[in-house]
């Protein structure tokens, strides 16, 4: 029996969008955010056209990641435009939504779920090649939402840091995955390694390897490493995208080129 609810205005509304895929983590703290936005701006800088859905309802911070805190949601023939990023990217937050970042979501699960749907239903997608989802942490509503609502889910994508305790609350997240079928299962090991600026020697400070073993263990894909740079949590507090300013030649660079064409072989 298939998890997915049948929803007629969804399908219709996301017949244009070829790939979609979830990014979620087992806990906080991961940077399954910024893991998100960047890998998003990586397949968007190959040619493709992109949509970016936040469904972090209580905590969303692709806006603030991605210096959009400004710009604000608009509706043209009874369709909510989302919010169009650098040159062929299309963004969907709840923040827009809020009046002033600090304000708060106080919802249960009921109005956590007609929103995602509406983000779904009501939104002018149009036509793109890939939609990335970012997910809040752990396996309740709203991951559970995208699952049974979304028509065609390509997939879930696991982010984890290489410590003993992400790694056993990612390995919930790909047993969730599993349990309600996702076509594909893989796994990004973020701050993996630290390159020291000074002596350009590779420090493990929190480990390596965990997110490698886990997806060997449970028949997930691992999708590869990302190291730890200081730049990375520098520039997403400026609202500027690593991606966009380390194009290539660095280690983290180079390691969402590796990710993203391993998603995009996934067609």
């Amino acid at each position: 029996m298939s998890n997915v609810i049948k929803d007629e205005e969804i399908a219709r509304n996301m017949s244009g969008v070829k790939n979609k895929f979830m990014v979620f983590s087992g806990k906080g703290g991961v940077g399954k955010t910024t893991v998100a936005v960047n890998l998003a701006y990586r397949i968007m800088s190959k040619g493709y056209k992109v949509g970016l859905l936040d469904i972090d309802i209580h905590g969303p911070n692709v806006i603030k990641i991605m210096g959009l805190e400004k710009e604000k949601l608009t509706s043209t023939d009874n369709k909510i435009e989302p919010i169009k990023a650098f040159s062929n990217m299309k963004v969907i937050s709840t923040a827009s939504m809020l009046q002033s970042e600090d304000t708060p979501v106080i919802w249960r699960g009921p109005m956590k779920m007609k929103l995602i749907r509406q983000f779904l239903s009501d939104v002018n997608w149009g036509n793109i090649d890939y939609m990335i989802i970012d997910s809040p942490p752990g396996t309740g509503d709203e991951p559970l939402s995208i699952i049974q609502l979304m028509p065609n889910l390509n997939g879930g994508i696991v982010v984890t840091t290489p410590q003993n305790m992400a790694i056993l609350d990612a390995k919930k997240s790909i047993r969730f995955a599993q349990q309600l079928k996702l076509p594909f299962i893989g796994v990004i090991e973020n701050m993996s390694g630290f390159i020291c600026p000074h002596c350009g020697k590779r420090i493990d400070i929190f480990k390596t390897g965990g997110g490698q073993r886990i997806a060997s263990e449970m028949g997930a894909e691992f999708l590869g490493r990302i190291p730890y740079d200081e730049q990375v949590m520098s520039l997403s507090d400026e609202g500027k995208l690593y991606l966009e300013n380390y194009k290539n030649g660095t280690p983290v660079s180079e390691a969402f080129s590796h990710i993203s064409n391993k998603i995009i072989s996934l067609r």
